[in-house]
């Protein structure tokens, strides 16, 4: 699926938040790496705005889903908040 216009301008105003990914993929990342890499590495502008654009709802639902996962790529503490954030917030 195709990244929204909106979306590709947050990404693109966000590139080196995306360092590893090759500089003609990064527009149309999968919603799933554009919550991660935003939540780990981003600043609470990035997170508002990614709320905005995505849906708190759908942060979550993402997040959530990641977390189960035996091996996820969140820090810890940043694991540790959004799951007391999505957890109080999210209903």
């Amino acid at each position: 699926m195709e990244n929204s216009k909106e979306i590709k301008e947050f990404i693109n105003e966000r590139k080196s938040l995306f360092w590893y990914i090759p500089e003609n993929e990064k527009e149309n990342i999968n919603q799933e790496t554009l919550v991660e890499f935003i939540l780990n590495f981003g600043n609470d502008k990035d997170v508002k705005r990614l709320f905005e654009l995505v849906g708190l709802t759908n942060v979550s639902k993402i997040f959530q889903s990641q977390i189960k996962l035996s091996r996820n790529n969140y820090f810890k503490p940043v694991r540790h908040y959004f799951n007391l954030y999505f957890n109080k917030y999210v209903h």
